[in-house]
């Protein structure tokens, strides 16, 4: 049996950068402490979920996918010896900005970054005034974890991009959130784990979870957490986590599940593209 014990965090915004940032670092700490070996962040992880309003004061947040952030969280993941998949704001350069996802190896090394594709403009999720859309396909990394990737929040009510994640050779898939109450909270018990259930991988799902009132005043929204764990059958993995607070969710993967589960559910062999025809093809 191969076990894979990794973590996912939720929380709320502090009301500065400095405080989150000490705040994750210490969330890796104690997650490594439990035995984890990768560790995926919430969406925007150091910020507050600032799609709430339109506003340029937020561009200050981003910065480039090897910049401050992210080298200090490289160093931390080789010091622990732990994966990390670090949400970021990202500046490619100067007003060009996308939501994005770093992956780290345990050794240090950045592998790359997935850039959010899909981006919403609905009441208090004002995504297109920040980012623009990902451009850098769905990458799948070579972790000591083995290979995983990124699907960041809106992304995950796009089947397709799940779908590329599994071809690509995906066995974890991380989605980082920032997820509020409405008619999302049917579709966050059944999104993720249909997905894992579909490609026959896992997902872990991180959410914030709190009222971001010290950013935003009325107009904040109480986010609702329950990050989870989904395994190849579709199933809650030691259940969700907390509605209300803070948490880091440590959960072992059976990565053999992958293999049993494909040779019993054979979609792969089975699926054709040939016939989808109202999906674009190379």
């Amino acid at each position: 049996m191969t076990i894979v014990r990794a973590a996912i965090t939720q929380t709320t915004w502090t009301g500065d950068k400095e405080s989150m940032l000490d705040k994750h670092e210490q969330f890796a700490r104690d997650a490594k402490a439990q035995g984890a070996q990768v560790i995926c962040f919430q969406e925007l992880f150091y910020g507050p979920y600032f799609g709430i309003t339109e506003d340029v004061k937020y561009y200050d947040y981003a910065e480039p996918a090897d910049g401050p952030i992210v080298q200090r969280f490289a160093a931390l993941a080789k010091e622990l010896g732990m994966v990390m998949v670090l949400p970021i704001y990202e500046e490619e350069q100067p007003g060009v900005y996308y939501n994005t996802a770093v992956v780290v190896d345990a050794d240090g090394t950045i592998l790359g970054s997935y850039r959010k594709h899909h981006i919403p403009n609905l009441d208090k999720f004002w995504e297109k005034f920040y980012f623009r859309p990902g451009n850098l396909g769905y990458p799948v990394f070579n972790t000591a974890v083995g290979p995983i990737g990124v699907y960041i929040c809106y992304d995950r009510h796009f089947p397709e991009g799940w779908r590329e994640l599994g071809l690509n050779g995906a066995q974890i898939v991380f989605n980082p959130n920032a997820t509020k109450p409405g008619l999302s909270n049917r579709l966050w018990e059944i999104e993720q784990p249909a997905a894992a259930a579909a490609n026959g991988y896992f997902v872990a799902a991180a959410n914030r979870v709190g009222l971001e009132d010290n950013e935003y005043g009325d107009l904040a929204v109480n986010f609702y957490g329950k990050s989870q764990f989904c395994d190849p059958q579709g199933n809650i993995v030691g259940g969700y986590g907390s509605e209300t607070d803070e948490e880091v969710v440590v959960r072992d993967l059976d990565m053999d599940m992958i293999r049993n589960v494909r040779n019993a559910w054979q979609f792969y062999r089975d699926r054709r593209p040939d016939s989808y025809t109202s999906i674009p093809k190379p």
